[in-house]
């Protein structure tokens, strides 16, 4: 199984941009996806999931701003981040589980730099 995640970059403060997490040798329909990040000097956070039918959760810190979504047919997960904030910069970790533990996988991380 793999996972790549692509997508990061930098951006000014109020930008957007939005990752992808491409995923092979699963499934992809049967897991679900989630997004999370580290900070420099920070332990890892949970930023937002989505169900293998689409039901999602955020974050409080990113709810309005960080959409997540999933297209099964291209066995591909997507963050779209917009309105960013300095503290949002981050490595950002794409991960596909099942909920009975199963399946659990991690992306590599992709880093992204919001400018102040």
């Amino acid at each position: 199984v793999q996972l790549q995640a692509s997508g990061g970059g930098l951006v000014q403060t109020g930008g957007s941009l939005g990752l992808s997490c491409a995923a092979s040798g699963i499934i992809f329909s049967i897991t679900r996806m989630g997004w999370y990040r580290q900070a420099p000097g920070k332990q890892r956070e949970w930023v937002a999931s989505i169900t293998n039918t689409g039901n999602t959760n955020y974050a409080d810190s990113v709810k309005g701003r960080f959409t997540i979504s999933r297209d099964n047919a291209k066995n591909t997960g997507y963050l779209q981040m917009s309105r960013l904030k300095p503290e949002d910069t981050a490595v950002y970790y794409c991960r596909i589980f099942t909920t009975d533990g199963r399946y659990d996988y991690w992306g590599q991380g992709t880093l992204v730099t919001v400018s102040s």
